[in-house]
């Protein structure tokens, strides 16, 4: 995951544009040197985040991946574009060359620490068809983290998966109850037999813990790869090689 510095316009901002894709595209070359499989690219520090995301943004978002794309042209490349910006991201994608977007409130509604999210998979699956993108992949949060899903509780994840799988989802995250906080693999299992689209990890995977999550497709690690675990903090080269040393372990 590399998680951009807050960008222009948004309260924490500081950085020029050049500054922050500089940045990442270092990111870019520890991860690539670690052997990582893929990248995300996502917009974290942008705090607090809104529904009602500027051109600003998908402009910087789109030079940044773009540039990103010019790094690793063979590699798994994502974005995501927080809060719920999911066609703001498949534009994104699209223009950048990308392969993927992780969206959020793909189906169900509930309610998130900007406010009431509503289910988004009809409107965004039209819009992908309309510019073109139907070659992007779309993994969609279920029972996201940081949320509340009290309305749908009657609703259980392994229900959310099959009903996401059903709105032609592409694959399913699995995630705890906020940034670094670990998900339960007894729900990945479950959510995994149940499916027949990949299942990944979204949360909370570690170098001690990263062997309970063998069963998902893919694991998106953000938090564990900073300084001392915690997303905000500049990335951490030695806790990724140590992770990846552990993972190919365990590949063979």
């Amino acid at each position: 995951m590399i998680h951009v510095r807050a960008l222009p316009g948004t309260p924490l901002s500081t950085a020029p544009l050049s500054e922050i894709t500089e940045e990442a595209c270092r990111e870019v070359e520890i991860y690539q040197s670690a052997g990582l499989d893929g990248l995300i690219i996502e917009n974290m520090h942008d705090i607090p985040y809104t529904f009602e995301v500027g051109p600003e943004i998908c402009a910087s978002m789109t030079a940044i991946c773009a540039e990103v794309r010019r790094l690793c042209p063979s590699m798994p490349l994502g974005v995501q574009v927080l809060s719920a910006a999911n066609e703001s991201a498949l534009a994104i994608a699209l223009a950048s060359g990308l392969d993927f977007i992780r969206a959020e409130g793909y189906v169900f509604s509930h309610v998130a620490d900007e406010g009431l999210l509503n289910a988004c998979a009809g409107n965004l699956l039209r819009y992908r068809k309309k510019i073109g993108a139907d070659h992007i992949q779309i993994f969609t949060d279920i029972k996201k983290k940081h949320s509340s899903h009290s309305i749908t509780a009657d609703v259980s994840i392994v229900e959310t998966a099959k009903a996401a799988e059903f709105f032609l989802s592409d694959g399913l995250i699995v995630t705890g109850t906020a940034t670094g906080a670990k998900a339960d693999p007894a729900e990945l299992r479950e959510v995994a037999q149940a499916v027949s689209i990949p299942v990944l990890i979204g949360s909370g995977v570690t170098q001690d813990n990263v062997q309970h999550y063998l069963d998902a497709n893919a694991m998106i690690i953000g938090s564990h790869f900073k300084r001392g675990g915690y997303w905000a903090n500049a990335l951490d080269p030695e806790r990724v090689k140590r992770f990846m040393e552990k993972v190919d372990e365990l590949r063979k």
